[in-house]
């Protein structure tokens, strides 16, 4: 399945899921047993499995793709924690500030928390922060946790994703490189937007790319129709289950907890260089491409 939120014409926020390229109202099939939020349908997932395969599509739930706009599937996570996870973009990006990869990244993977209040979804438009020259997108896939769980393995963890998203985590590099040299970050840096969308695509759906722990998902990123990053996610040094297994080391994580892989390879304007893509500027189109969960765009405003 794929599950989004959507705002009707009139402006309604509401839980659905996309069948041959419509739009279904979970709330309205349902007869109003199924919630319109998705947070609320993901937190009580297992409450609502018989409801779900049993619903009968009817015409007056569903709407054709333009009578909607698509919204970030989660506009308010209870928490977004993005890691450090592809090799390839640690070694890039850390060379072009003259520095190897420090011994401990490979200890353990590694995470920042995001502001979880500063969600963006498809072709919303992205602010660019004041004062800064160097605006980045960076190409990343993010799993969705389905239930609670404290100190989960490695080896459990799978049961905990509910599904799959694309994630943009929007990076100001001016302003993150000067706040990082205070040993603290990156804050200011990161927390003005992260794009995520279009849709949480189900674990299922994907099973016919996975191999081992890992998905052979290509990705893609283009700005303005142009191609700048390719990479593929089955080159992550660090799966999915190591990550939950870290984040949940001695705290809870909880139904629609985000978790980001971090930068795929070539995945940002920091890695590529400025003298092959320029910085990010006010109306310039980011549009990115994984295998499975679909393209998600946002325009640069000032």
């Amino acid at each position: 399945m794929k599950y989004v939120t959507f705002k009707t014409e009139a402006g309604i926020e509401r839980a659905g899921w996309l069948h041959e390229e419509k739009i279904v109202d979970m709330h309205a099939i349902s007869g109003g047993k199924l919630p319109h939020n998705l947070l609320h349908f993901i937190e009580n997932y297992d409450s609502y499995i018989n409801l779900l395969n049993n619903v009968h599509l009817c015409n007056d739930a569903i709407y054709a793709l333009e009578e909607v706009n698509i919204c970030a599937p989660l506009p308010k996570p209870p928490s977004v924690r993005d890691f450090y996870a592809f090799e390839d973009h640690v070694k890039t990006a850390r060379s072009r500030r003259g520095l190897q990869v420090i011994p401990e990244w490979y200890e353990m993977p590694v995470f920042y928390f995001s502001n979880h209040q500063a969600i963006t979804g498809p072709d919303e438009l992205i602010k660019k922060p004041k004062n800064c020259n160097r605006l980045d997108y960076e190409l990343e896939i993010a799993c969705v946790i389905g239930k609670q769980g404290t100190n989960i393995s490695r080896i459990e963890a799978e049961d905990y994703i509910f599904g799959y998203t694309i994630m943009n985590d929007w990076s100001a590099r001016d302003i993150q490189a000067k706040e990082m040299k205070v040993g603290l970050g990156p804050a200011k840096g990161k927390d003005f937007a992260t794009s995520i969308g279009p849709y949480i695509v189900t674990k299922d759906e994907l099973e016919k790319y996975k191999i081992g722990d890992l998905y052979d998902l290509q990705m893609v990123a283009k700005v303005n129709g142009s191609t700048t990053s390719v990479g593929n996610f089955n080159t992550i040094y660090y799966s999915f289950a190591q990550m939950i297994e870290r984040a949940s080391k001695d705290v809870t994580l909880y139904p629609g907890d985000i978790i980001g892989s971090g930068t795929v390879g070539t995945g940002c304007i920091l890695e590529l260089g400025p003298e092959k893509q320029r910085w990010l500027e006010p109306g310039d189109l980011v549009e990115l491409e994984i295998t499975g969960l679909g393209i998600l765009k946002n325009t640069i405003v000032e």
